[in-house]
């Protein structure tokens, strides 16, 4: 099934819009060979399966931001036509909108996909913990080192005690 579509196409198309992992209207359309007319047909059909944590509609600015930034959404710098963002469980829900086969079978491999990058990003965090409490455990040695050095420096510099003068003033 992997075969179908590698994951690393299917990561490239996985976009962060409003702090949220999403995957665009018409990238999924082409996933799942279907236009993308009939895709979002489907999906308003279907608006009670779509929350707005499932799925929006994309901002003019965002759209233009999109266009903007990624050249493959070049088409649509001129289109009226805001597209439909799909978070993972939107797309998970697409499943049971579409019916077809290869649907069902890319819909996998995509929900696999969130789900590895999901499994990345707190293998980073936890990393980035471990590296902070580090970092902290060797600060205070740092401390302690830099004042050793400086004991050590004090006893380094002789000091001449003034020598008490012997006899009579």
């Amino acid at each position: 099934m992997s075969d179908l579509i590698p994951q690393e196409q299917i990561e490239d198309k996985i976009l962060v819009i409003r702090g949220i992992k999403v995957m665009i209207d018409r990238d999924l359309a082409e996933l799942y060979g279907v236009e993308t007319k009939n895709l979002n047909r489907q999906v308003k059909r279907n608006m009670e399966r779509f929350p707005q944590e499932f799925m929006f509609q994309l901002t003019r600015t965002e759209k233009d931001e999109l266009v903007t930034n990624w050249h493959r959404f070049m088409s649509l710098k001129h289109s009226t036509v805001r597209p439909y963002a799909f978070t993972e469980q939107g797309v998970a829900m697409l499943s049971s909108v579409l019916n077809s086969k290869r649907a069902i079978q890319v819909n996998i491999i995509i929900i696999k996909t969130f789900m590895k990058l999901r499994e990345i990003i707190s293998l980073h965090k936890g990393l980035a913990q471990k590296l902070s409490q580090l970092e902290r455990k060797y600060e205070r040695h740092d401390e302690q080192i830099h004042a050793i050095f400086g004991q050590i420096r004090e006893f380094m510099t002789f000091k001449e005690k003034p020598k008490r003068q012997i006899g009579f003033k």
